[in-house]
């Protein structure tokens, strides 16, 4: 089946039949990719906009809220619905693993390496509950978390005497990892700060706070939520001891889907606690006195047990086969071009917009925090709703702020569509 911008796209039951190499010949057949059949422009209109075609957004809705969780294409939803026709009418069970194993390609790691969760707190809470703490251990996270990194870490310091260190993010990176390392002292034990704060969308130096924890006997516990999809990782290339993230906000995939890395060898200090079918290595026996329980799995199995999803698992792998059908790169060049434009905008309004994302290149993708100066963020979120638009209200910590976050469904026009509501609002 081929594609161009003439014919692509005719109903929904087309759309889910799309595969991956499909995706790649209508994008090759584009008329403006580049000679090699790989470069999209990011500012290509009309390819991006046979691209949104692909996804069942209402037409009457700006969705401006891939933060919280982005759309999947119909070729995902598709193949989520057949994952699950294939267990209720064979009666198959199991079929998810191969799912870690595309994962881990996509991602920078190891199949061994990856934990399949339901999403981004899950993975927290392995890495938050599994590192050997005592009480007076400090831990060091920021003032911009989302409550999926928070809660577990100030439960911790609840029940075991953990003490909290914070930062606030800078509007440099290395401003940032300047404040992280001010706050280090001979109590501290782990780094679990946010690779990108939910909150105004800042991309941490990650890199660098992987290596400043490892030389100095520190773990990184990353809360990875806006990474896969919105950037490119390399997880070996980072050098965290855990990444938790989803697979439902930057890749599209869907709800109810995430993932952990744990590396290699760091699995044996972080402690499994949640444990079942596929956690041991099948030694455990209860006719002995006392029983046995054997050893874990020599993986990251022993973190995650008992029945996945079979259908959602195999929407995971479909939306990785979307990202890479229309080339990883354009996806992640059309999310920083589009996150920059909506940037350049507000910052067009001059004093009367706070812009809390940094706009130094390194620290910025497809997230943009603001406040609107004298207006309460939920009078402006209310005056976005009434205008069909979604964005997300930051109360938060009290940040009292805004939040915009854009993907590859979106465009300059519903850029500028929030844009006059701004216009309005600041009037």
């Amino acid at each position: 089946m081929s594609f161009n911008r003439r014919n692509f796209i005719r109903s929904a039951s087309l759309l889910a039949a799309l595969t991956a190499g499909e995706i790649k010949s209508w994008a090759a057949s584009s008329a403006q990719v580049t000679a090699d059949g790989k470069d999209i422009p990011a500012d290509d209109e009309a390819f991006w906009r046979s691209v949104r075609a692909m996804f069942p957004l209402s037409k009457d809705l700006t969705y401006l809220n891939n933060g919280t969780f982005g759309p999947s294409p119909y070729p995902v939803i598709e193949a989520t619905r057949n994952g699950m026709m294939e267990n209720d009418t064979h009666g198959q069970y199991g079929n998810w693993d191969k799912t870690a194993q595309r994962l881990a390609k996509f991602v920078g790691a190891d199949e061994e390496e990856i934990v399949l969760t339901h999403n981004v707190t899950d993975g927290i809470n392995i890495g938050c509950w599994g590192i050997p703490l005592q009480k007076g251990d400090e831990v060091i996270i920021t003032t911009h978390e989302h409550m999926g990194n928070a809660m577990p870490w100030m439960n911790r310091q609840k029940l075991h005497g953990i003490v909290i260190k914070k930062y606030t993010p800078a509007s440099t990176a290395a401003e940032t990892l300047n404040r992280i390392n001010a706050l280090i002292t001979k109590k501290t034990r782990a780094i679990a700060t946010p690779h990108i704060p939910c909150t105004q969308g800042q991309i941490i130096p990650i890199k660098e706070v992987c290596k400043l924890a490892r030389d100095k006997g520190i773990f990184s516990i990353i809360d990875g939520a806006h990474g896969p999809g919105m950037i490119h990782l390399d997880l070996h290339d980072m050098g965290c001891d855990t990444y938790a993230t989803c697979s439902h906000k930057w890749m599209l995939g869907p709800k109810g889907t995430g993932f952990l890395y744990v590396r290699k060898d760091f699995q044996d200090t972080l402690q499994p606690y949640t444990v079942g079918a596929g956690s041991g290595n099948d030694k455990w026996d209860l006719m002995t006195d006392p029983v046995t329980l054997g050893g874990y799995t020599p993986n990251a199995h022993r973190y995650y047990a008992g029945t996945q999803s079979n259908g959602l698992y195999t929407g995971v792998i479909a939306a990785i086969d979307f990202i890479e059908g229309l080339g990883a790169e354009n996806v992640y060049n059309r999310v920083k071009y589009l996150g920059k434009y909506t940037q350049d905008r507000l910052l067009s309004f001059g004093d009367k917009i706070e812009l809390l994302t940094p706009t130094e290149e390194r620290s910025r993708a497809g997230v943009n925090g603001f406040r609107i100066k004298g207006m309460e963020y939920s009078k402006f979120y209310s005056m976005c709703s009434e205008n069909k638009i979604r964005i997300r209200g930051v109360n938060e910590n009290g940040l009292n702020s805004l939040r915009v976050s854009t993907h590859i469904y979106n465009s300059p026009e519903e850029v500028e569509q929030l844009m006059e509501v701004v216009k309005k609002a600041v009037a």
